[in-house]
């Protein structure tokens, strides 16, 4: 770390390549000024050629950072390089919050905690329904795929227009995850009591394409893992259509506890300040 940065405290960093449109700096630095912390956490671009020797500086203090989150495209390098990877990120081969104890790696993934935190705070009672439809297989995807199984779903039906991709990931995460391709996905909404957009679609003003939510339970949770916009095409859908819905942003700042929690030595605490803190940021972007 450069002399012209501050020394006293604890300093953490999310880091991703790019990563200068990170709102985790945003979420850390009002719990660090909330609690009264002495310490930083700072956005820190690496590219994907020099990351494994970033690690290395990190393990051996040179980098002055205890621990950070990692974002695309290093998720699945930081884990395969953390000397201690916990079960989450060894099932999901990707880890997104790093730590070092005693100069070993250790690596988890907080992003299913996220997931099933912000539909905790947002509609309780989420978890009774048994059925789930996730639609995406992408990366995205398995965090949400194991969370919602971990939570004792007995079916999670998993919707892509690859469907060998689909079926990788239902390999991956056991019986209860069956793959399917988009035509299905009318069949599969029959009885099933959460939906999980995992897919870009909607994102950022893009299109997207009108899904009948009618199959669906009566009272069945749509929820978007896309925060920007806040109310996606597909929540609106379900919101007209008379389903409840929990949008994506909840996710983003849960899943930043754990990490903090770790580096900092206390847990802070999700509230309407700072979910107002993000959308006031959201809004000048």
């Amino acid at each position: 770390m450069d002399d012209s940065r501050e020394t006293l405290g604890r300093h953490a960093f999310v880091t991703g390549f790019p990563i200068k449109h990170s709102r985790s700096p945003i979420i850390h630095g009002h719990w660090l000024k909330t609690l009264g912390i002495q310490g930083s956490y700072r956005a820190h671009e690496v590219a994907p050629e020099n990351f494994p020797d970033f690690l290395q500086t990190l393990k051996d203090g040179r980098s002055g950072f205890i621990g950070g989150n990692v974002t695309i495209p290093h998720k699945e390098i930081a884990f395969k390089l953390a000397d201690q990877p916990d079960e989450l990120s060894q099932e999901l081969g990707a880890s997104n919050t790093l730590w070092v104890e005693e100069g070993r790696l250790h690596a988890t993934n907080t992003d299913g905690r996220g997931f099933t935190a912000n539909l905790d705070e947002r509609h309780p009672g989420w978890d009774r329904a048994r059925s789930a439809v996730i639609l995406g297989a992408g990366g995205a995807s398995r965090a949400v795929i194991q969370a919602v199984r971990d939570r004792g779903f007995k079916e999670i039906h998993l919707i892509n227009r690859t469907v060998a991709r689909a079926r990788e990931l239902a390999d991956r995460f056991g019986a209860v995850v069956q793959a399917h391709p988009m035509e299905a996905l009318t069949e599969v909404m029959s009885g099933a009591g959460l939906f999980v957009n995992t897919t870009s679609l909607g994102m950022d003003g893009e299109e997207a394409p009108r899904l009948d939510f009618s199959p669906l339970l009566s009272g069945a949770v749509v929820t978007d893992i896309v925060y920007v916009p806040l109310k996606t095409p597909f929540l609106v859908q379900a919101e007209e259509q008379g389903f409840p819905t929990v949008d994506g942003l909840g996710m983003l700042l849960h899943q930043a506890v754990p990490g903090f929690e770790k580096w900092f030595g206390q847990r802070p605490l999700v509230d309407e300040t700072l979910r107002a803190l993000i959308i006031a940021d959201m809004e000048k972007h």
